[in-house]
């Protein structure tokens, strides 16, 4: 159906090609999302004009299934995303916090790893893996693995601890424990982070890419897509990408390798996609972190390019991984849909770490050298569909999803230590290996863990759908095992197998068609957290644990501003070591008490803003014998807030500005807070340009990341031993030509 909108209507339309042509438009990338294009088109529409458009966006989104939900701010931000096996919802229309940023926001922010994404948002701190390189999130206080994330919905599937951004269309956030949605097959009890694949759009697209970041890194990409038979129901998407070279950090290089192919199929009642990709990511004289395990205070931070690392610190991770799902339409109104997927990755790497031993820098650095592969595959598949009862409108979904998990790990490690000054770093040989674990050159399995779980649920829609009540509940079962390693004999004091029903629910009240209340009370059943190397069952994956959310809230979606204002507290039993024993286990509760507030969208034309706020009182209880009590959780800060803005230069056409402000509060170092990060202010500066070249879209692209180079730790991991630190002063160069 034809309409005339307004031109800052948040809705996905198509220009008419001969008007295109009338107004002498340049052609537009097919990764400018519609919306986009149409305001962009617009702004320049001569008085004496017609505009006629066709609506094919927000007005005409169906929730539940792939179809990604429309963008704000030039494409850039969509308010919603996937809802696990409920598919992609508004989030106007949930009773949860979701938020996805797409790949124009990645370009234009030139995000490289998910981390720089996920960075946009006050809801997630990044921190780096236990000593290690990997990219860990903490949502609403919690940690999340990198492993744990899920691809289009599926768990099991993402390459191991670090993700390229190249084959991502988008990266959506969910605010929250979502074992309802997701099952037990994942470690976000704060939260969930979901990438979806790119997948080729109605205009065909090459583009061709190349970038610089300093100090002497240089990458180049390839994005193709295009769409055959009568009705474009054939579609084809590859991306190629090359990076390597020298960091903003002293001595430290690095090289990501990555290719993936989208391919699908859009029939009349049919739809189907196969996902295929291969990631490399190799690390070579890393800066890991500092461990202040042994002693009682946080040191100064060194300067901000420091590397106190050594040139035989390496990991190299590297995955295959792929993804098939599936969508029939049986009626007009029941959808029968299904999903499979999994992983193949190898970590192998020599780690090392100063561990600080007095205030002047001194320290010792040892060795640990792994060999790791992780073998994963899970599946989901159920019915989705609609119906009346009455006055009475029912969105019911039916569905059982599985994952298997196997690992199989040995490491080597030295025993005698070389001396070393994270202020003063000098090259020291690499430590013999005198202890192992397992056999390095032939690890064998360590863990297995199985999750599966049966989903019903149903959302109720009262008022026309201005009341909806969402009603669920997942009977999950989690197994882990445990084996001794080298020797593949399962370890019988650490089996564990439990089973239970655990329910969801929430309401949304729409007392305005703008506004929206909701609340939700969710529980979890999950794989309790693994023990660190410093407890006697160091690698054991400890019991299972259940976790309990409870949230209030209210969400805006006004066409021009969307936004959130969320209060809630999650419960969940937490990893300790025993001071007496030095097993680790789940010896206490960490309960997240928090508000939560985002606003994003266009007040006033070309001035676009994203900004975000979380406050939190993280707290431990339940301790053994009350060591900890009422401390707050390590790591966790009291306050973040990330503030995003950007501005169109009018005298230059296609010239925008931007800026980023992010700010953490102090964090609590060790379990007794006695040890403490300072708080931090950072500030990142760009500049985007757009222009024709012989009626292709050249953009280029300029960045400062940390412009005043602030020093500063970042963040320590979730049991206090590492601290980190935050990136130097980098700047980022890029340039994308559409062809």
């Amino acid at each position: 159906m034809a309409h005339t909108r307004l031109f800052h209507r948040r809705f996905n339309f198509t220009l008419l090609a001969t008007f295109i042509a009338s107004a002498g438009m340049p052609a537009m990338s097919a990764e400018t999302p519609a919306a986009a294009k149409t305001v962009s088109a617009a702004a320049n529409v001569p008085a004496d004009k017609t505009m006629t458009v066709i609506a094919t966006g927000a007005d005409n989104f169906k929730s539940g299934g792939d179809q990604l939900v429309p963008a704000y701010l030039e494409g850039q931000v969509a308010n919603g995303g996937r809802l696990g096996m409920l598919g992609e919802q508004n989030a106007h229309d949930v009773p949860f916090n979701v938020i996805g940023y797409t790949s124009k926001m990645i370009q234009d922010r030139q995000a490289q790893t998910l981390k720089d994404v996920v960075a946009n948002d006050a809801s997630v701190q990044n921190v780096q893996g236990y000593g290690n390189f990997a990219e860990t999130y903490r949502i609403r206080g919690f940690d999340l693995d990198g492993d744990d994330m899920t691809f289009g919905g599926l768990p099991g599937v993402m390459p191991r601890q670090v993700v390229s951004t190249q084959m991502v269309d988008r990266v959506e956030i969910f605010k929250g424990s979502n074992a309802l949605i997701n099952g037990a097959a994942t470690s976000g009890v704060g939260g969930m982070i979901n990438l979806e694949p790119k997948h080729a759009e109605d205009a065909p697209l090459t583009q061709l890419g190349v970038d610089y970041t300093s100090s002497s890194q240089a990458g180049t990409s390839l994005d193709v897509g295009r769409r055959f038979g009568d009705s474009n129901q054939w579609g084809v998407r590859a991306n190629v990408l090359h990076r390597e070279g020298e960091t903003a950090i002293d001595n430290e290089k690095r090289r990501t390798t990555l290719a993936s192919l989208g391919l699908d199929y859009r029939g009349d009642r049919l739809r189907t996609s196969l996902d295929l990709g291969y990631q490399k990511q190799a690390f070579h004289g890393g800066r890991i972190g500092v461990n202040v395990s042994g002693v009682d205070f946080i040191p100064a931070v060194p300067r901000a390019t420091s590397n106190y690392s050594q040139n035989w610190v390496y990991s190299n991770l590297e995955s295959e991984f792929g993804m098939a799902r599936a969508e029939y339409d049986l009626t007009d109104s029941w959808t029968a849909y299904g999903a499979v997927g999994g992983q193949h990755s190898h970590e192998m790497g020599a780690y090392g770490t100063p561990k600080l031993l007095d205030e002047d820098g001194s320290a010792t650095i040892s060795r640990m050298d792994t060999n790791k592969y992780v073998d994963a595959f899970s599946g989901m598949g159920g019915v989705r569909g609609n119906f009346h009862t009455g006055f009475v409108s029912h969105s019911v979904n039916i569905g059982y999803s599985a994952q298997t998990k196997r690992e199989k790990t040995a490491y080597g490690m030295a025993l005698t230590p070389q001396a070393t000054n994270i202020y003063q770093t000098s090259a020291v040989p690499a430590p013999a290996n005198t202890y192992f674990g397992g056999d390095l050159d032939d690890p064998r399995p360590t863990s297995r863990i199985r999750t599966q779980g049966v989903l019903l649920a149903d959302t109720l829609g009262f008022l026309d759908d201005k009341i909806l009540l969402t009603a669920g509940v997942r009977h999950q079962k989690v197994v882990v095992r445990n084996y001794a390693y080298g020797t593949a004999i399962e370890d019988t004091d650490s089996r564990f197998t439990q089973s239970r029903w655990t329910p969801g629910y929430g309401l949304v009240v729409k007392p305005w068609e703008t506004v929206s209340l909701y609340a939700n009370h969710i529980e979890a059943l999950q794989p309790g957290d693994t023990a660190t190397s410093d407890a006697k069952n160091a690698g054991q994956v400890t019991g299972i644990s259940l976790s309990r959310q409870n949230e209030v809230g209210v969400k805006l979606d006004s066409g021009r501003l969307g936004g959130s204002l969320a209060l809630f507290e999650i419960k969940k039993p937490t990893g300790i070591i025993n001071q007496q024993t030095q097993m680790f286990g789940l010896y206490g509760e960490q309960r997240n008490r928090g508000v939560e507030l985002n606003l994003f969208g266009e007040p006033v034309y070309g001035v676009r803003l994203n900004g975000s706020a979380t406050w939190l009182d993280p707290k431990m209880t339940k301790t053994e014998d009350g060591l900890y009590e009422g401390k707050n959780a390590i790591g966790v800060a009291n306050f973040y807030t990330v503030l995003g803005a950007e501005y169109d230069i009018k005298p230059v056409e296609g010239l925008t500005a931007l800026a980023r402000v992010t700010h953490s509060g102090s964090q609590y170092a060790n379990a007794a807070n006695s040890k403490k990060l300072n708080s931090y202010t950072t500030l990142d500066l760009g500049l985007r340009y757009r222009i024709s070249v012989q009626q292709n879209e050249m953009t280029w692209r300029l960045g400062v990341e940390n412009v005043t180079n602030r020093k500063y730790w970042s963040g320590v991991e979730s049991y206090g031993s590492y601290i980190y630190q935050g990136n130097p002063r980098q700047l980022k160069l890029s340039m994308a030509y559409d062809f």
